[in-house]
C-alpha cells in the first residue's frame, strides 16, 4: 500500500494495526508527519496550514500558477494535479476534497503520531522523504527517518533531493523505479 503525505500517515496506521493483511507500505514524503510537535495548539496549526480558498477560481488561473510553481513537472502531473478539482462549465473549479474536508484532514493530522506506531510494525516499510533544501524542517525530517530505521524491523529510507512535496509527480519514473527495485530485490517479500 503506498501513500503520500497524509496517506503517509495513514499506511503506517495501517501497517502498525493490519500488518497481517499487507506485504509492506510506502509512505512517500509522509508517515513521519506530526504536526503538534511544529504546533503545540491547534488553532496555530489551523491558521498557518489551512488550504487556500480555491473554489471559484479560473481553471486557467490555477493552472498556470501550478506550472509556474512547478516548471520541472509533465502535463501529465499538472493535469493529475487539476484532476483534484472539480470543473465547471463557466471555467473555474472547486476542489474535490471542500476546505471543510481539509480541515477535518489536518486536525486529524495534528493528532496523529506514526512514530508512537513504529515499534508496532512488522511489515517492511519504505519511505520516501523529499527536500529540496537542507533546513530546519529537513534536519528534522532527518532525525525522525533515523528514528524509524533504528525502530521499525524492515525499514528503507530512499531521499528525493532536491523535490517537491509531490514528489511522484515531479518524478513520477524515479519513484516508480525505486519501488520496482525495491520488489524486485525482495525487499517486501
Amino acid at each position: 500500500v503506498i501513500g503520500q503525505s497524509w496517506g503517509g500517515n495513514i499506511v503506517i496506521e495501517i501497517a502498525a494495526r493490519h500488518g497481517d493483511h499487507v506485504r509492506g507500505v510506502v509512505a512517500v514524503d509522509g508517515g513521519t508527519i506530526e504536526l503538534s510537535k511544529a504546533f503545540p495548539e491547534w488553532s496555530e496549526c489551523e491558521r498557518t496550514l489551512a488550504p487556500p480558498r480555491l473554489a471559484g477560481m479560473e481553471a486557467a488561473r490555477l493552472r498556470s500558477f501550478v506550472r509556474g510553481a512547478h516548471h520541472d513537472w509533465s502535463d501529465e502531473a499538472i493535469d493529475g494535479t487539476m484532476a483534484n478539482m472539480e470543473h465547471f462549465a463557466d471555467g473555474t473549479i472547486a476542489p474535490w476534497l471542500t476546505f471543510d474536508r481539509h480541515i477535518t484532514v489536518l486536525r486529524g493530522l495534528w493528532e496523529h503520531s506514526p512514530t508512537s506506531l513504529f515499534p508496532l510494525i512488522s511489515v517492511p516499510v519504505m519511505f520516501t522523504p523529499a527536500s529540496k533544501t537542507d533546513d530546519e524542517m529537513t534536519k528534522k525530517k532527518r532525525i525522525s527517518h533515523q528514528h524509524a530505521l533504528e525502530t521499525i524491523a524492515r525499514c528503507r529510507v530512499e531521499w528525493f533531493e532536491p523535490a517537491d512535496h509531490d514528489l511522484h509527480a515531479q518524478f513520477p519514473d524515479r519513484f516508480a523505479a525505486t519501488v520496482n527495485k525495491a520488489i524486485q530485490e525482495g525487499f517486501f517479500s
